[in-house]
C-alpha cells in the first residue's frame, strides 16, 4: 500500500466521521490558538518596549545621580541626590577624555505651571542645550529648537510637547509664536515637538516645556550647578560599552569616589529593556504553560478517539491483514489517521490565532505580535502530538492477528 493510499484512507476514515473528528481537534485548536495569542501578547509587548525606549534616544546613556541619606539614616531613592554638575556634563563632552561619546545633553527637570490665556496646565519644565534634542533623538512637527546663543543668553524661550499643545491651545491656530508664562514670567514658543510615544517616571515625553537651561535655573530659582541628568549618545551601537566604561571612569576620578561608593548610576537601553521585560517574559511563560496543559488535552483526546477507531474496525484490520498487509502498513495508516487530525487542528488552531491578533488590540489596547517561527512551530507541534498520542492506537492495531480480528463481533 502505497503512501498516496493510506493518505487517501486516512481522509476517507476522518470524513466519514466528521462530527467526531471535529470534536477531537477541538483540544488541540483550543490549545494551538492559545500559545499562538499568548507567545503573541509577549512579543507584542517586548516589541513596544523596546519601540518606547529606543524613542529616547539613540545609543543611549542615562547618567542619574545617587541617592541622600538623612540625619536620622533614612535613605532617598536613585536621583534623589545633586551629585551631578554641569561641571561633568562639561568633561564627558571632551573627546579627549570620552573620545566614545557623540553628544552630551545635561538636563535639570521640575514641575511648573504654564499659562496661556485663560488656560493653565501642569507640566514637565525641561531645561537642557542644543544637543538635548539630537541626543533624544526628538523631532518637531513645527517651529524650531532653540539656539547656542539662546542656551547662553538664558533666553526666555520654550518648545512644547505635542500633548503640552492640546492642553493649553485650541483651534487650528499655531502656537508657535504666541506667549506662555511661568509664575509671571512670559516665554516665547518658538517650535512644538513631534509625537515620540514614549514616557518616562511616569511622565509622558509629549507633555513638557523645553527650555534654555539657564531659562530654567532662573525660572526655578536655582543658582547651583547641579543637573538632574546627563544624556551621553555614544558614536555607535556597538561603542556604547566603550562609552560606557569611559563615563563611569571619569565620574569616579572627578568625585574622588570608589565604585562600591559611587554617587550615580548610568543606565543603558539594553538594561532598560531587560527590566521591562522581565516580568512580560514571565507573564508569557505562565500563560503558555496554561495553553501546553490545553495541548496536552488535545493530544489525549485524539488518543482516546483513535483507541475507539480501532476498536471500531477490528474486522477491517483483521481482513486487510488475512490479505497481506503487514503490521508496518496497518501501524502507518492509523500514525497518519491522527497525523491528520493533529495537523488539521494545528492549521485551524493557527487561522484562529492570527484572527484573534487581528482583532485583541481593539480590544485590550495591547499589540499582539505574531511570529513565523511561533506559527511554524505551533504547527509542527499540533502534528506532533498527533504522531505521539497516535503511537500506541497504531501499534495496538498492528498486533492485532487476523484470526482473532475476524472472529470479533
Amino acid at each position: 500500500m502505497s503512501w498516496a493510499e493510506t493518505l487517501r484512507a486516512g481522509l476517507e476514515a476522518i470524513r466519514a466521521h466528521r462530527l467526531r473528528s471535529v470534536l477531537t481537534m477541538l483540544g488541540i485548536v483550543i490549545g494551538i490558538s492559545s500559545v499562538i495569542l499568548t507567545v503573541g501578547l509577549g512579543q507584542g509587548a517586548q516589541d513596544q518596549v523596546r519601540k518606547q525606549i529606543d524613542a529616547l534616544g539613540s545609543n543611549l546613556l542615562i547618567v542619574s545621580p545617587g541617592s541622600t541619606t538623612s540625619s536620622t539614616g533614612m535613605r532617598g531613592g536613585f536621583g534623589s541626590a545633586s551629585t551631578l554638575t554641569l561641571q561633568d556634563a562639561a568633561a564627558i563632552g571632551d573627546s579627549d577624555v570620552v573620545p566614545d561619546a557623540a553628544a552630551v545633553a545635561p538636563t535639570t527637570t521640575s514641575s511648573v505651571s504654564l499659562v496661556a490665556g485663560e488656560t493653565n496646565w501642569t507640566t514637565s519644565l525641561v531645561g537642557t542645550t542644543t544637543s538635548w534634542v539630537d541626543v533624544r533623538a526628538r523631532e518637531l512637527s513645527s517651529g524650531r529648537f532653540f539656539t547656542a546663543a539662546e542656551v547662553e543668553q538664558a533666553a526666555r524661550v520654550v518648545v512644547l510637547g505635542p500633548d503640552t499643545v492640546a492642553e493649553l491651545f485650541s483651534g487650528p491656530t499655531s502656537p508657535v509664536g504666541q506667549t506662555v508664562t511661568i509664575d509671571g514670567t512670559p516665554l516665547t514658543v518658538i517650535g512644538v515637538l513631534s509625537s515620540s510615544g514614549a514616557s518616562g517616571s511616569g511622565q509622558t515625553e509629549d507633555d513638557q516645556a523645553v527650555v534654555p537651561l539657564g531659562t530654567a535655573k532662573q525660572l526655578t530659582g536655582s543658582a547651583s550647578s547641579s543637573v538632574s541628568t546627563i544624556y551621553v549618545e555614544a558614536s555607535a551601537a556597538d561603542t556604547l560599552s566603550a562609552a560606557y566604561q569611559e563615563v563611569n571612569a571619569l565620574l569616579l576620578n572627578l568625585h574622588g569616589v570608589e565604585a562600591a561608593e559611587a554617587d550615580f548610576t548610568i543606565a543603558t537601553q539594553d538594561s532598560l529593556v531587560e527590566t521591562a521585560n522581565a516580568t512580560n517574559e514571565t507573564l508569557t511563560v505562565l500563560l503558555a504553560g496554561i495553553a501546553a496543559i490545553s495541548l496536552l488535552v488535545g493530544g489525549i483526546g485524539v488518543m482516546n478517539i483513535m483507541l475507539v477507531s480501532v476498536t471500531e474496525r477490528i474486522r477491517e484490520i483483521g481482513l486487510r491483514k488475512a490479505l497481506g498487509a503487514t503490521p508496518t502498513v496497518i501501524r502507518r495508516q492509523f500514525l497518519v489517521e491522527a497525523s491528520l487530525l493533529g495537523l488539521a487542528g494545528g492549521v485551524i488552531g493557527v487561522l484562529i490565532g492570527i484572527a484573534g491578533a487581528q482583532v485583541l488590540p481593539g480590544l485590550i489596547g495591547q499589540p499582539v505580535s505574531i511570529s513565523l517561527v511561533a506559527t511554524l512551530g505551533a504547527i509542527g507541534t499540533a502534528l506532533a502530538l498527533g504522531i505521539g498520542f497516535g503511537v500506541y492506537p497504531a501499534s495496538r492495531a498492528a498486533r492485532l492477528t487476523p484470526i482473532d480480528a475476524l472472529r470479533s463481533e
